[in-house]
């Protein structure tokens, strides 16, 4: 059969689909999760692990040809020598990045940028999928759908969110097809939607009058602190929904560039989700 690819955050929301499409491919798939209770299919190599562990990455990938690299942390602490780790066994680091990984300023990389810098030294090829936002990100608004009234920050900042899919779709073809090597795709929807627009599309989805309600600033804050833990990133991120009020986010086509189909569109996973949402 081959070597193995090996797949890390294989339960998660990219993950599982990287996985559900190597095996459609023929492909071998190895995975590094964290728990026995992983719900894989059957036929995938399970490793139990830690992504963050160099030694748990040197194991799993021992014997596989590639990686899909899934970089947990909000920061890149760790992240080299688990590169290093991956580079010493696979010949071939699919990474799953974020938009302004590239930046100018070093500081405005952020993790992605870091863990893209160690993708590069670690001898492997290196592809980058640079993610402006999932559209699984949106789950976090699920309760609030339900009852109609979703009250968040900037309703108005236009987001070009991917499908989840389409992100593990592109990443099986850079995993097992020639020509990745060295390149970031951006990983966009086909579209920029309004925040507003797009609780009115989950809302249709599942039969409700959903609508937004503008959320001050410092109360937003609070909350993403709450919920993530550090209030850098809730700054950040409050900050960054403001300015995609005047400067919506970048729609690319890198995913039709390189599945030959159109990106799929909000409202198509909107009523992929609607059972998340009821």
């Amino acid at each position: 059969m081959g070597r193995p690819v090996l797949v890390t955050g294989a339960t998660g929301n990219t993950g599982r689909h990287v996985v559900a499409g190597l095996l459609t491919e023929g492909v071998p798939v190895r995975a590094l999760v964290r728990r026995e209770d992983h719900g894989l299919p059957d036929g995938v190599d399970v490793v139990i692990g830690d992504v963050t562990d160099p030694g748990s990455v040197a194991d799993a990938a021992r014997g596989a040809r590639a990686a899909y690299l899934v970089w947990p942390r909000l920061t890149a602490d760790g992240a080299g020598p688990v590169v290093e780790a991956l580079g010493r066994h696979v010949d071939r680091i699919v990474h799953l990045s974020a938009d302004g990984a590239d930046a100018d300023d070093p500081e405005d990389r952020g993790v992605w940028g870091a863990v893209e810098d160690a993708v590069r030294e670690s001898g492997a090829e290196g592809t980058f999928l640079r993610v402006t936002g999932l559209a699984t990100n949106t789950l976090i608004w699920r309760d609030r759908v339900r009852t109609g009234v979703v009250r968040a920050v900037h309703g108005e900042a236009r987001r070009s969110l991917v499908h989840e899919r389409d992100v593990a779709a592109v990443a099986v073809r850079a995993l097992v097809d020639d020509g990745h090597a060295g390149r970031a795709h951006l990983m966009t929807g086909p579209a920029s939607v309004s925040q507003t627009d797009q609780v009115r599309i989950l809302g249709e989805a599942i039969g409700v009058d959903a609508r937004w309600e503008e959320q001050p600033e410092e109360e937003a804050r609070e909350e993403l602190t709450a919920v993530f833990g550090d209030p850098g990133f809730a700054h950040a991120a409050v900050a960054h929904w403001a300015e995609m009020i005047e400067r919506p986010e970048a729609v690319s086509r890198d995913v039709e560039r390189v599945l030959g189909r159109p990106a799929l569109t909000f409202e198509e996973w909107a009523r992929d989700h609607a059972d998340d949402f009821r």
